[in-house]
């Protein structure tokens, strides 16, 4: 859940930072508008970690994970 929440928030300031209206980023990320809206709203449930890391990839931003040994 924290993945998902981190790259929504990273892909709605990405959106809002660049100045795209809902229309635009539907366009530029390969998605519907309602999808942009339900981003936009925060709607973490709808969005599964494959769906936005396509949605990143398209937006032009680069994903990394890191995992480590437990201390």
């Amino acid at each position: 859940m924290k993945f998902r929440s981190a790259w929504m928030m990273a892909l709605k300031d990405h959106i809002v930072r660049t100045g795209l209206s809902q229309s635009e980023a539907a366009k530029l990320l390969g998605v519907t508008k309602p999808r942009i809206s339900d981003l936009m709203r925060g709607k973490i449930e709808l969005f599964g970690l494959d769906t936005l890391v396509n949605m990143i990839g398209a937006a032009g931003l680069h994903v990394e994970m890191r995992i480590s040994d437990a201390a």
